[in-house]
């Protein structure tokens, strides 16, 4: 790795410690708060498992925060990670729980607005969603779970210094389960915004286990989140364990369990592919705030005991926080952005070209979309998002839902399927009908990865999507994938084998 590439990643590794220092206290803080487990105990776990969640179970969140903005150039992924990481570090330093997902989503539309790029409404909205969702949803398992420990305790009444013994051990098991969720959950906000520019190849371990250049990614930053919770975590740990309210140990290992369950119930792809398979509603993979679960799930006990306990002016200032956090990051991103552009001639974006070509029109039509009021824009290239959405909006005769489908289509990809990069294919990343789909378009090139991706599926049924029901949801996500890894290595800037 030269030099520029290790600077570039050191805002996320900058955030990495950030978030280290700052959420190691919902994981940890009411069990230190309550002097159950001591600080160098508590960090070393919570230390460990992170990584362990980060390269084993990060990926869900990750794929759904690349979809809010495809940060493609690396100076553009450090501005946005550096703009998180200073807003989550001048929080921290005001003793205050903040969202890292909070900072990281304000640098990415930061991003998103300097670059002129689409910002992807809906996943916007369910992100959005998720921060009212995650607070309550901790709130709700928390007082559910704190009565249900209260009547179990009252009806077993153990000997007190063995309740002592087992509420220490459940804190520690409890505090294991939260930061593996909270590196399966948050190592997308740390390294999200890498994985589209990820200066890293894949390699094989031992020649047979892939260690893929994403899981490359998250493992460098979740070490740099378990070097923020052993050097900088406990000034917000006595926040969250003692400020908000007093906490019992019964109810510190409580408001853990609800906080880590809320945070792996958003990471977990299994759970998800269960749902799914078996018909029912999935929960979105989002990157959610460990802080404001942690903060529902104190508040769901404090209600429980009648709500005189809470410290409403702690809770108002953790409130503001949240607010506060994502104007700062993404202001601080596209202040940023010029400065790394203009004064460090450094490139931060590849501009994403639009063009409506007869190709375009003929895809949009089979969407059902009117072409006749695109008339005027066809044969047209425009070097922007901003730039091509302004002119669809000037159009009558077109609805926002196919605007959208225009803007989709029209984006210009230029793949080349390079005959140099089929020798290096994991097995283990396509399957062999993919691989040979692949090998029989060797040489071609195509204008937009829609193109690309439907002559794969005439190819092989391999490609194809399913029908878009609540069964194939998996399927259809997974496949997804595996169109994205074509699309990212056989771009055309891509030289010579893409993976080893």
């Amino acid at each position: 790795m030269d030099a520029a590439v290790l600077f570039f990643l050191s805002s996320g590794l900058f955030l990495g410690w950030s978030l280290g220092a700052n959420d190691a206290a919902n994981v940890f803080g009411t069990a230190v708060g309550t002097r159950m487990v001591r600080f160098a105990t508590a960090a070393v776990i919570c230390s460990v498992f992170v990584v362990l969640g980060a390269v084993i179970s990060g990926g869900g969140a990750a794929h759904t925060l690349g979809k809010l903005g495809a940060v493609n150039a690396l100076g553009g992924s450090f501005m946005a990670a550096f703009a998180a990481a200073f807003a989550v570090y001048f929080m921290t330093k005001a003793g205050l729980p903040v969202s890292t997902t909070q900072a990281i989503v304000g640098g990415i539309i930061g991003w998103n607005l300097f670059s002129e790029t689409r910002t992807d409404t809906g996943t916007l909205v369910t992100i959005l969603g998720t921060w009212i969702i995650c607070p309550l949803l901790a709130a709700a398992i928390a007082a559910l779970l704190f009565k249900a420990t209260v009547y179990l305790l009252r009806v077993t009444k153990p000997h007190l210094l063995r309740a002592d013994a087992y509420t220490r051990l459940g804190l520690l098991l409890a505090g294991a389960f939260g930061a593996y969720s909270l590196g399966a959950n948050n190592i997308a906000n740390v390294m999200g915004v890498f994985v589209p520019a990820s200066p890293f190849t894949d390699f094989k371990v031992l020649g047979l286990v892939t260690f893929s250049s994403t899981q490359q990614l998250f493992l460098i930053g979740a070490l740099a989140i378990g070097v923020g919770v052993v050097t900088y975590s406990r000034a917000v740990m006595v926040t969250v364990g003692r400020s908000l309210m007093p906490l019992s140990p019964v109810a510190a290992w409580v408001a853990v369990v609800a906080h880590s369950l809320v945070l792996f119930l958003f990471a977990s792809e299994g759970l998800e592919r269960l749902l799914a398979e078996n018909g029912l509603p999935t929960i979105p993979l989002v990157p959610v705030s460990s802080s404001q679960a942690v903060v529902g799930a104190v508040l769901g006990i404090g209600l429980v005991r009648g709500g005189r306990a809470i410290r409403w002016h702690v809770l108002g200032g953790i409130g503001a926080g949240w607010v506060l956090t994502p104007l700062i990051a993404g202001l601080i991103c596209f202040v940023g952005l010029f400065f790394l552009q203009n004064v460090f001639n450094q490139q931060v974006y590849r501009p994403v070209p639009y063009v409506v070509s007869d190709q375009v029109l003929k895809r949009v039509a089979r969407e059902g979309v009117s072409v006749a009021p695109l008339g005027d824009l066809a044969g047209r290239t425009f070097a922007s998002a901003r730039q091509f959405r302004g002119e669809l909006d000037k159009l009558s005769g077109l609805d926002a839902d196919a605007r959208a489908q225009v803007m989709i289509y029209a984006e210009r990809a230029d793949l080349f399927l390079d005959p140099a990069g089929f020798a290096g294919i994991d097995p283990l990343e396509l399957n062999t009908a993919q691989i040979e789909a692949l090998a029989r378009l060797a040489g071609r090139r195509y204008v937009h990865r829609w193109a690309l991706a439907e002559a794969l599926a005439r190819q092989s049924e391999d490609w194809r999507l399913r029908p878009e029901v609540r069964v194939n949801k998996s399927y259809n996500k997974e496949l997804q994938r595996k169109l994205d890894w074509v699309f990212r290595n056989f771009g055309a800037e891509q030289q010579g084998p893409v993976a080893r």
